[in-house]
């Protein structure tokens, strides 16, 4: 297969250096795409199906954009996510050049009832944007960010990384809310909910969406906004990818001055009761213009860690002091990284802290309040959990977040305070097993604090945990799919199943 597969490329190299520069191009494109034989795959429903030679080349011929079949060149780079123990092999890959491509896909998918996966930045940490046997759609070659700034509005195409959309906007002196790590995915984050820096102040990244271009799962390309497709716009805010693969968002974008007051903030272990007691008093009273987020950690096969204090102020220069002030006043830090620093170098901050070349699992879920009990339970666990090399950490809610009502979109969770996640990392060369037992035994003491969790980092839960967890909008939501994915084709998230 290898040496089968370097002739082939070297021929089309030689191929292509006689030709000119765009018939060199396609050259290139067909031999990545070249279909020699039939496929096997699989059915959304796990069955063996196979996909016959004719077809697949057809697909790959009606393309603009590649497809990747297992042992092609960039089929392996494509695949992979950045959670490394995720290690799947689809039948297909789609790489589309836009949506007309990713229309071809979803019918030919549709058609032979394929399980479909989509991946956007990779970032899922269950795996969800890649599959063993079905079809991959890959949006990683479908980037573009474009700013208008006359009407505030930033379109962004469906495979784009939030370091763009915050490069593009804070280039006009624009923001919306982006995340926290740049090279996340625009379509994951913002289905889902879409937490960051900037999300107290101007809401979640889907509140600020005002429009999608969405191919749904008859393979047709829709545009849903408030007045046209109205569910179906409801239902893309926080529905996460149960209703078709967006091939373009629309944003509200909001005026703020480049430069922010943020960085992080270390203590010492021996002062994790003090600083979460601090943080669990201040984290409903901090101002919108205050992101604040809290971390224990330790690194694996050692003791060593430390506390950490996130923060983010985009508010008035004037009113810095006072808060970083009282923010201060919890103890002496090891290390003190606040700063003025421009926005969109703080969004990068962070993008170094989740490369993910170890082994790493989570459980997370939002609490609406944070009671001293809470506390006690961490500060009495963790000393346990920190020799596993492990992390919990709070993402801050509440502000703007909280005053949209839990039913104006399909994301529910507008009381919470805060996002709880503890995660445990392994080095590559061990077994999962043992290290997501402990985590999963570890949280059964944090759960009880919980009210749902974030569809972000679904893992499999079961239909009825999914009902419970999209709380009084999940009927709406079982209509929505009804209509636009009654085959449930899209089941890689939190699913919300079909009843028609």
């Amino acid at each position: 297969m290898k040496r089968r597969h370097f002739l082939q490329s070297s021929v089309a190299a030689a191929v292509a250096a006689s030709l000119p520069t765009s018939q060199a191009l396609a050259a290139a494109m067909a031999a990545m795409s070249d279909v020699s034989r039939d496929v096997n795959a699989v059915t959304g429903s796990g069955a063996q199906i196979t996909l016959e030679q004719a077809a697949v080349k057809e697909l790959a011929d009606s393309l603009r954009g590649r497809m990747l079949l297992p042992g092609a060149e960039g089929y392996d780079s494509a695949r992979r996510v950045l959670n490394p123990v995720i290690d799947k092999h689809p039948a297909l890959i789609v790489q589309p050049s836009g949506a007309a491509d990713i229309m071809s896909a979803v019918t030919f998918a549709r058609e032979r009832e394929l399980l479909v996966a989509v991946k956007c930045g990779g970032h899922s940490f269950s795996g969800k944007s890649t599959c063993e046997g079905g079809m991959q759609i890959d949006l990683s070659s479908f980037r573009s960010a474009r700013v208008d700034p006359e009407t505030r509005t930033a379109y962004i195409a469906g495979g784009s990384l939030l370091g763009e959309l915050d490069h593009e906007a804070m280039a006009q002196g624009l923001v919306t809310t982006a995340g926290t790590v740049s090279h996340t995915g625009v379509g994951g984050l913002t289905l889902g909910g879409g937490f960051g820096r900037l999300a107290r102040r101007f809401g979640l990244a889907l509140d600020n969406v005002t429009g999608v271009d969405i191919v749904t799962a008859d393979g047709k390309l829709v545009h849903a906004n408030a007045s046209e497709h109205p569910d179906l716009f409801w239902g893309v805010r926080g529905g996460g990818g149960n209703f078709g693969v967006v091939t373009s968002f629309e944003f509200q974008l909001h005026p703020m001055q480049r430069k922010v007051i943020g960085g992080d903030i270390i203590y010492p272990l021996d002062k994790l009761r003090d600083v979460l007691s601090f943080y669990a008093d201040y984290v409903t009273e901090a101002p919108d213009d205050l992101y604040l987020d809290f971390a224990v950690f330790s690194d694996p096969g050692t003791t060593d860690g430390g506390v950490l204090l996130s923060t983010c102020y985009s508010g008035p220069e004037s009113g810095a002091d006072k808060i970083y002030s009282l923010i201060k006043k919890v103890g002496t830090p090891v290390d003190d990284g606040t700063r003025s620093v421009d926005y969109v170098a703080l969004q990068r901050s962070w993008d170094n802290t989740d490369p993910r070349n170890k082994g790493s699992y989570l459980k997370s879920g939002f609490i609406n309040e944070f009671p001293d009990q809470l506390v006690s339970t961490i500060a009495q666990n963790y000393k346990t959990f920190n020799e596993r090399g492990s992390t919990m950490f709070f993402q801050h809610s509440g502000g703007a977040i909280g005053r949209v009502p839990a039913d104006a979109t399909a994301f529910a969770h507008r009381k919470s305070i805060a996002n709880m996640f503890a995660v445990v990392e392994w080095p590559m060369n061990e077994s999962r097993d043992s290290h997501v037992r402990y985590i999963k035994d570890f949280w059964k003491e944090f759960e009880p604090f919980t009210d749902g969790w974030y569809t972000n980092e679904v893992d499999d839960h079961a239909e009825n945990k999914v009902n419970r967890n999209y709380q009084g909008n999940y009927e709406r939501m079982a209509r929505v799919k009804n209509e636009y994915d009654p085959t449930n084709l899209f089941r890689l998230n939190a699913n919300v199943k079909p009843t028609a």
